[in-house]
């Protein structure tokens, strides 16, 4: 039976082992810009023991940027700042990909020069994200109604993600992911609480679902399906979003990602932020639905890890806060160390305290 330890065979590529490590919004580019940084560098590649790593959202475009200080791959610099990356971590012996992000309505006016965040729909809601305040420091804030983007805006939408995935392949990595959970904007398409939309887009499943899949194969037109993932969240309950009757739609995702063979489904599971606790009958209809690599993400220890993959309801676990405070989390696993812990308070911003100075096991 698989476990943590074994091989796995991605359409793209072979993995060193199926610990993956989860996206991890860190908030350390650098300013002006967002432009990665050898600070960065050094993190990711302390961590490239991954089977995969899953890179922090990174900003499509300027209007998908929601939070201070978070990486872009729109522009000249960032792809270069990216490059060093991905050569560090393929000189490690590791494998990265890109998770290609647009916040939707979870931003705030300040990062915009005075303009509101865009959604599927202009509702109001209860969510933050965080920014810089006067004294440099990051802040929490309220993120404001959106506007509802028009019809005949998500075609560029869609371009910006096509644009985003050329950058990718420009700056190495291995693979992109496309960020269609945790209540961003592919999700608050897809959501029946955040999309109110009378046009082709709005009301059915099949029309909440157009976007999003859209995306899908903008992404794929950039690349190949092998080398494009997708990570979902059904039944989130997280930054102003009610996804409770969400089980339907992602099983509908899933078969639609199956159909156009992608090289993986990776699924947040959603009692990582306080949600419901997804049943195993969930599970097993996924597994129905979507017959390739399946990524399983949210408060794992080893021994649900090993439940899961011994079932064959996943294929790989991605870890967040454990791969935070253990750069060598692999090894860790598989000679059964303990675990350091994590300081959530730096967790956010700042310098290599509680980013890069995590200890690893000696000899």
């Amino acid at each position: 039976m698989p476990n943590l330890t074994h091989r796995l065979a991605l359409p793209a590529f072979t993995t060193r082992n199926r610990v993956f490590m989860a996206p991890l919004t860190r908030m350390r580019a650098a300013q002006p810009g967002d432009v990665p940084t050898d600070l960065m560098r050094e993190y990711y590649t302390q961590r490239a023991g991954a089977g995969l790593i899953v890179t922090e959202g990174t900003q499509i475009s300027p209007e998908g940027k929601g939070y201070h200080a978070t990486p872009g791959i729109h522009s000249e610099e960032q792809v270069a700042g990216w490059r060093r990356i991905t050569d560090a971590v393929h000189e490690a012996g590791g494998r990265i990909a890109l998770q290609l992000w647009h916040v939707g309505r979870i931003t705030h006016p300040a990062v915009h020069g005075g303009e509101p965040g865009v959604s599927a729909s202009a509702l109001p809601f209860e969510g933050t994200t965080r920014i810089q305040g006067p004294d440099g420091n990051l802040i929490s804030v309220d993120a404001p109604t959106p506007r509802a983007l028009a019809t005949d805006e998500l075609p560029r939408v869609a371009d910006d993600y096509h644009r985003a995935t050329l950058n990718a392949r420009a700056a190495g990595f291995d693979m992109v992911e496309i960020h269609g959970a945790n209540g961003y904007l592919l999700q608050q398409f897809m959501s029946t609480s955040s999309n109110h939309r009378e046009d082709q887009y709005g009301g059915s499943l099949d029309n909440r679902a157009r976007f999003p899949l859209e995306v899908v194969d903008a992404v794929v037109d950039a690349w190949d399906p092998a080398h494009v993932g997708m990570r979902i969240s059904p039944m989130i309950k997280a930054r102003g979003l009610d996804d409770s009757d969400g089980l339907e739609m992602g099983l509908h995702i899933a078969g639609e990602l199956n159909r156009r063979e992608l090289g993986y489904l990776h699924l947040a599971e959603p009692d990582w932020d306080g949600g419901p606790v997804l049943d195993d009958d969930f599970r097993i209809k996924l597994r129905e639905a979507y017959d390739g690599v399946i990524i399983a993400a949210g408060n794992y220890t080893p021994d649900k890890s090993a439940r899961i993959l011994r079932a064959g309801w996943a294929d790989a676990i991605a870890f967040g806060r454990l791969f935070i405070a253990n750069p060598d989390l692999p090894r860790r696993l598989a000679v059964g160390s303990p675990f350091n812990e994590l300081r959530p308070e730096v967790i956010s911003g700042g310098d290599a305290t509680g980013y890069t100075d995590y200890p690893s096991l000696i000899g």
